[in-house]
């Protein structure tokens, strides 16, 4: 293809990026018009939580789907080249199974249990980072044969993603809030075996899974794919996502005997604050600061409970004010609390 021609396009998808569009518009507008440019025979999808990296909602093409249980093992559960994770706190966030493997495909058990069996060869894979937090992960597949991705499509790919990831990150800040009597309400309470398989779920949980921005994608079973990905997790833990209704909910995993119990609430101001300060590009460090500033913490406590001078944290903050727009802590903590207002 020309590259005038791909200039073009990747443009597009840049500009898309920045037209203020849902989770999912964003999603589906950017991926259509990147496989004009970097052509895939499937695509997995996910938007994570910047905080823990776990997913918040799912995407995947056929024949991806009918492997979402091996892939979540291999993901969480085993070593293996380009997890997410890792490209998520490395300095190149793009990566291929042939560029990983040095060609030699076979080294990754991903390849050899999960992708050859449904005819699949090399991968792309990206972490949409922005301000030094993930937003989302990207996953470009191709049929099973010896031509793979090559370096001028990583190189594209590797272009983009930082703008997708900001896209994700606006979505998260400003999705329309919806009816408030149409939110769900109360606690849920899945259970799951060990093998992720359902065993039992309380009514209330039920209007959760269907608020659940990955809740209308094609499942193999009875419960959204994000509830597998949070229970494949670390246990325990806990993850925040914005439901389709705009009411953001908390999925807390912990060990119920052998089982793994998934609870679904209203997430708490406290839950959403380090979600939030992310949003605003805040780096881990400024984002530590803030969320002390925001308790209450005088500058000696800060300096005591993060072991940095006083001089930097002030240069902390001079940065979290630039990027707040205020000028005081004060400001800060109105701000904050009205982002938090904002998102109940």
């Amino acid at each position: 293809m020309a590259s005038t021609a791909v200039e073009r396009r990747v443009a597009d998808i840049e500009q898309r990026c920045r037209g203020g569009l849902d989770a999912a518009a964003l999603r589906t507008e950017a991926l259509s018009r990147l496989r004009r440019v970097v052509p895939a025979d499937a695509v997995f999808f996910a938007t994570v939580d910047p905080v823990t990296l776990l997913f918040t909602s799912v995407a995947a093409d056929d024949p991806l789907g009918s492997a979402t249980e091996p892939f979540l093992d291999n993901e969480f559960g085993r070593a293996d080249v380009n997890k997410f994770s890792a490209l998520a706190r490395a300095a190149d966030p793009v990566a291929s199974l042939d560029q990983a493997t040095r060609g030699d495909r076979s080294g990754s058990a991903r390849y050899r249990e999960i992708m050859a069996p449904l005819g699949l060869g090399d991968e792309l894979r990206a972490a949409l980072v922005t301000g030094h937090h993930c937003w989302g992960v990207l996953c470009l597949h191709r049929e099973d044969s010896p031509a793979g991705f090559t370096a001028e499509e990583l190189a594209i790919v590797r272009r983009i993603a930082p703008h997708l990831a900001a896209g994700l990150r606006q979505a998260v800040t400003a999705a329309p809030a919806s009816d408030t009597a149409a939110r769900p309400a109360g606690v849920g309470l899945i259970l799951l075996d060990a093998d992720l398989g359902l065993v039992s779920m309380s009514p209330e949980a039920e209007p959760w899974l269907a608020d659940l921005p990955d809740s209308d994608q094609p499942r193999t079973g009875p419960l959204p794919v994000t509830v597998h990905a949070v229970a494949a997790g670390p246990v325990p833990s806990t993850v925040r996502i914005r439901g389709r209704s705009g009411q953001w909910m908390a999925l807390h995993t912990t060990r119920v005997g052998p089982q793994i119990g998934v609870v679904v609430e209203p997430a708490r101001p406290a839950e959403l604050g380090a979600v939030l300060l992310s949003a605003h590009g805040l780096t881990d460090a400024q984002t530590r600061v803030a969320a002390l500033v925001v308790r209450g913490r005088s500058t000696r406590e800060l300096v005591e409970e993060l072991h940095i001078s006083a001089n930097t944290v002030q240069e902390h903050l001079s940065a979290v004010f630039d990027k707040f727009g205020v000028r005081s802590r004060r400001e800060l903590v109105a701000a904050v609390f009205a982002d938090l207002a904002g998102f109940q």
